[in-house]
């Protein structure tokens, strides 16, 4: 037997489990949170079992629960530097642009954050098209 191979206490059940193991990203990253999540509860509940006959219950559970929600606001910005930025969506739906129109009848500006296309086409005002006002080189 090589060092690689697995060993079991009961070699007749080897061959029962042929099924794979089914993991993903969003698996692996939901049990990291969970675990993550379930050791700064233990933590908070420590401490705040230590701290209670030193300052009382209510200012324990007072200052417990700000730095709960504390830590768990500063965990959730550094997890969301971990995640990578997502594919841009598919041709039809919806983008993020930032484009300025303005209306040469009556004045009007309009800044457009989502649309179908990188550069759509401009919207109506006034019975007329408006004016892209947006520097398309600084997009």
């Amino acid at each position: 037997m090589s060092d690689f191979e697995p060993t079991t206490d009961f070699p007749e059940y080897i061959e029962d489990d042929d099924a794979p193991v089914l993991s993903d990203k969003a698996a692996r990253d939901q049990k990291i949170q969970k675990r993550r999540k379930n050791i700064l509860r233990w933590i908070v509940l420590g401490s705040a079992l230590l701290l209670i006959p030193l300052y009382g219950f209510i200012r324990v559970v007072v200052a417990v629960g700000f730095a709960y929600m504390i830590l768990v606001a500063g965990m959730a910005v550094i997890g969301s530097f971990a995640r990578p930025v997502p594919e841009p969506p598919p041709p039809g739906e919806l983008r993020k642009v930032k484009l300025t129109y303005r209306c040469s009848t009556c004045g009007a500006e309009l800044r457009m954050t989502l649309a179908n296309d990188q550069v759509p086409s401009p919207p109506r005002h006034c019975a007329d098209e408006m004016e892209l006002t947006t520097n398309l080189d600084e997009l």
